[in-house]
């Protein structure tokens, strides 16, 4: 079996964004939609500490869809476009089956991580970006992360993982012992995101 997932050494995050930024040409996503985002736990803002100076705290949390091994998105669609790819573990989304009812946004715990395209999709230049081989986004319909399916079909890496400066993302497959990312989590502490809601999500955050 094979089961794709991410590490995140989430107390390494500079806050550049460029995971944000390699996704969002990557897969031509439209103006006001981020599949990758930054989150920050600490002030009210983007990029701003807790506190008050010279105590000040800050601490970064890339978040996208967190390809949860028990995925409630998965459960409540009643369609079935959203699904889990059982070769890989991967949550997916079919753009043509989705009938923008919402259900998957609802119940997933992780707020944020889907988007709703109200109107067909615009673009900041005037037409599309990013690789021929993603599908295209439709207006009414959900969508999020895919894991960079397409590069995964050729036996690339998401393309969120390179461009990290900081090299604090680490992709791989969880099922092989061996793998990076296996390695890491054995040898280092972790956290998921609300293991209080069973999803048992494939993101891990190194602590």
């Amino acid at each position: 079996m094979t089961r794709y997932g991410f590490v995140i050494d989430s107390k390494s995050c500079i806050s550049c964004h460029s995971c944000a930024v390699a996704c969002k040409v990557e897969n031509n996503l439209p103006d006001t939609i981020w599949w990758n985002r930054i989150l920050t736990d600490g002030g009210p803002n983007m990029d701003t500490p807790a506190g008050t100076y010279p105590n000040l705290t800050i601490r970064n949390i890339p978040m996208a869809c967190q390809h949860c091994d028990n995925p409630a998105c998965v459960k409540v669609c009643p369609v079935g476009a959203t699904y889990k790819d059982p070769e890989t573990g991967v949550v997916r989304q079919d753009y043509d089956k989705c009938i923008g009812c919402r259900m998957c946004m609802s119940a997933c715990p992780y707020t944020g991580v889907r988007s709703f395209n109200w109107e067909e999709p615009q673009y900041a230049i005037g037409q599309p970006m990013g690789s021929l081989d993603i599908p295209q986004h439709q207006k009414q319909v959900v969508e999020k992360c895919t894991m960079c399916w397409h590069r995964l079909a050729q036996g690339e890496k998401p393309a969120c993982i390179d461009p990290c400066p900081a090299r604090i993302r680490f992709w791989g497959d969880f099922d092989d012992p061996s793998s990076e990312v296996s390695q890491l989590i054995r040898e280092r502490e972790y956290q998921h995101l609300l293991p209080e809601q069973g999803t048992k999500p494939s993101v891990y955050y190194l602590v």
